[in-house]
């Protein structure tokens, strides 16, 4: 059985976190925000930085020119490679992302025209290279079927976070290398697919942006997984990638969530109890409901009253976690 080898460690989780508290953020505005144009220019970054990474040479202005109809004048390869890209993630929310059959079906529409396997597992053995040093020797081919197999039975079952999850997959995918090529382009696209599944903001994100911009860190993060026979070195590195992705959506469109956050509390009063809730969570963002009734003596369940009303005009949210919570304070100090 095909299993892999990790470690959570506290700053993993910390990252697992604060990407749940930007979240809530953005989930109050999503419809508001992601609206068809900004979706379509998220998905050329995407599709640009992915393949960016592969070495292909269009700028983000001709992959935007394809998108739109336009002539471009490049290498036919590179052209080829935009409009399969376009195809993939046009089908890619419809696969279902524990099936295999989807996976080389993706695979046949992004390696279309470029590889004669395409849609198909590789059958030859591959060993990758740094110049002449050999890295990383793959499993042999005619075992790339089970592990493909296995390690998506271990991520529909695994009992942890999707967003975990998707980078353990990520990187155990990269190291099986179940395909002759394209196997960094897939496995980018199928941690889309799995952060789908958690929150539909994950698909109009331009991850790909921040993994090109650090190109280098990405692809020694494989390393060092690899080296140390822990696939956590990876998840830690993407899981920054992804709470800097948010992070940047969040900033950009800070205006549309303080306005949210306005229309949300105007005009609503607030009773001593419930600001005095309000500030201890904000001082200690980790305080259970117990340790609040303590602090203010009063019994817990004129406290769980107060936080009830408190998270129906969503002025608190809880983040839930398997050892700990914590809360997010959405009224404007």
């Amino acid at each position: 059985m095909y299993t892999p080898t990790f470690n959570i460690s506290p700053e993993i989780l910390n990252l697992v976190y604060e990407i749940a508290a930007l979240l809530e953020r953005i989930n109050i505005i999503r419809e508001k925000v992601l609206s068809p144009r900004l979706r379509k220019e998220n998905r050329i970054k995407t599709i640009h930085s992915s393949l960016w990474i592969e070495a292909n040479s269009l700028t983000l202005q001709q992959v935007t020119d394809i998108v739109n109809g336009k002539r471009v004048v490049a290498p036919e390869k590179d052209i080829q490679e935009v409009k399969n890209a376009i195809t993939a993630y046009d089908e890619l929310l419809a696969c279902n992302p524990y099936n295999a059959d989807d996976l080389l079906k993706q695979h046949g529409l992004l390696m279309q025209n470029l590889v004669k396997e395409a849609g198909r597992f590789r059958s030859g053995d591959v060993c990758v290279f740094a110049g002449n040093t050999p890295i990383h020797v793959a499993p042999p081919a005619r075992l790339v079927p089970e592990h493909i197999h296995n390690l998506l039975e271990w991520t529909k079952n695994a009992n942890l976070p999707q967003i975990i999850k998707s980078c353990i997959f990520h990187y155990e995918f990269e190291f099986i290398h179940p395909f002759a090529d394209g196997n960094g382009r897939m496995g980018r696209m199928w941690q889309t697919l799995l952060l789908y599944q958690e929150n539909s903001v994950f698909a109009w994100l331009p991850v790909e942006t921040i993994v090109a911009h650090r190109q280098e860190e990405y692809y020694r993060a494989i390393r060092r997984s690899t080296h140390h026979n822990n696939s956590g070195i990876f998840t830690f590195f993407m899981l920054t990638a992804l709470k800097d992705a948010i992070s940047e959506f969040k900033e950009e469109k800070k205006e549309e969530i303080e306005k949210s956050d306005a229309g949300v509390n105007a005009g609503v009063k607030f009773s001593k109890t419930e600001l005095k809730i309000i500030d201890l969570m904000r001082k200690n963002n980790t305080i259970s409901q117990t340790e609040i009734s303590k602090k203010m003596k009063l019994n817990e369940s004129t406290i769980y009253r107060n936080i009830e009303k408190l998270k129906n005009l969503n002025i608190i949210t809880r983040t839930v976690a398997d050892k700990n919570g914590f809360w997010t304070v959405n009224l404007k100090e």
